[in-house]
Order: C-alpha cells, then sequence, then structure tokens
C-alpha cells in the first residue's frame, strides 16, 4: 500500500473494528475534571456529569473520550468538552499538554483502581476550569456543580464508576485542594 491510498483523516472507527483494536491494543483517552474558581484561582466547584452507562445503570463521572487518530491532545480536550459540557461552557485548556496525571483502565478491576471491562485505556487527566454556562449534552443526562468537600464525600464516591472518584481526589490534591 502506498502513502497515496492510505486514509489518514481523523474518524469514528465503526463497531467491529473499535472491539478488534481495544483487544489488542491499549486506547488513549483525555479526561477532564471540570472546575469553577474565584478569584484567586482556587477551586471552589467541580463538575460532575450524571451518566446512563451500557449496563442500565446511572453513575457520576468526569468529561472523558477517546483522541482520535491524527487529532492532538488539546483538540481531542476541546472537543470532548465541548461535547459533554455544551458549546457555551467556555473551558480553559492548560497552557500546556502535560495532564496532571495519566490513570490506566484494566478489564481487570482489581488491576489500578481504573476499570474498564471494555479494554486497556491510557488516559490522561487534566483539570479544565470552565467559565461558561453548561448544559450537559451526548449522553450525560444532568452537569452537578459540588464543592471539593462535597465531590470527595464518600456519598458521591460510591456514585461513580470506573475509578473516576480516585481521578476526582487526584485532580483537587494537584491543585492543593484536596479536603
Amino acid at each position: 500500500m502506498t502513502n497515496d491510498t492510505l486514509d489518514t483523516r481523523p474518524g469514528w472507527l465503526d463497531e467491529d473494528t473499535i472491539a478488534s483494536v481495544r483487544g489488542q491494543v491499549p486506547i488513549v483517552y483525555v479526561e477532564a475534571v471540570p472546575v469553577r474558581l474565584d478569584h484567586l484561582g482556587r477551586v471552589e466547584k467541580v463538575g460532575l456529569l450524571l451518566r446512563a452507562q451500557p449496563d442500565g445503570t446511572i453513575s457520576r463521572a468526569v468529561v472523558s473520550g477517546r483522541v482520535l487518530y491524527n487529532e492532538t491532545l488539546r483538540d481531542a480536550l476541546w472537543r470532548h468538552c465541548a461535547t459533554d459540557l455544551g458549546p457555551e461552557a467556555a473551558p480553559q485548556l492548560p497552557p500546556g499538554v502535560a495532564p496532571f496525571t495519566v490513570a490506566e483502565y484494566f478489564p481487570d478491576p482489581d488491576r489500578s483502581g481504573f476499570h474498564d471491562p471494555r479494554q486497556h485505556a491510557v488516559a490522561l487527566g487534566y483539570v479544565v476550569p470552565v467559565a461558561g454556562e453548561c448544559a450537559p449534552a451526548q449522553d450525560a443526562l444532568d452537569l452537578a456543580w459540588l464543592s471539593p468537600a462535597e465531590a470527595t464525600s464518600p456519598t458521591i464516591a460510591a456514585e461513580m464508576s470506573s475509578g473516576h472518584g480516585r481521578l476526582v481526589r487526584r485532580a483537587l490534591a494537584h491543585c492543593g485542594q484536596l479536603p
């Protein structure tokens, strides 16, 4: 196959192809913990989405999604924030693309504390200040803005799946605001 016939356009994979790829290689994701900041740059609120899961359960989650082929991390982060939080959210992406953490998701729930039954995934985590009006979109049912203490409470942590409670704690620790 020559470069002239190689399709390099970014895009979604069909269900059969993504299932096959997921069984063979880790998939790269970006995850954003949306926050509202006070005038000194301290986290006042953490935004948590409410989502229906494939198994029929409902859980809280952060913004998350795959990085597409030929898409920059910054573009993927922007796309997922705009998609999940709505077009008027006005996310303020960090100036650098270095994440505050890297989370490895495994099909085995005991392997890392981050779990995805479909695949092995590597997720780059970002804290993203949000200044605009949010309207949850895509498969999000709701968006709740919680104080750092509420977002890390055992009650809310129990409502989060896949290790997102651990990710929120890491985000707040990174910001120096873990209650």
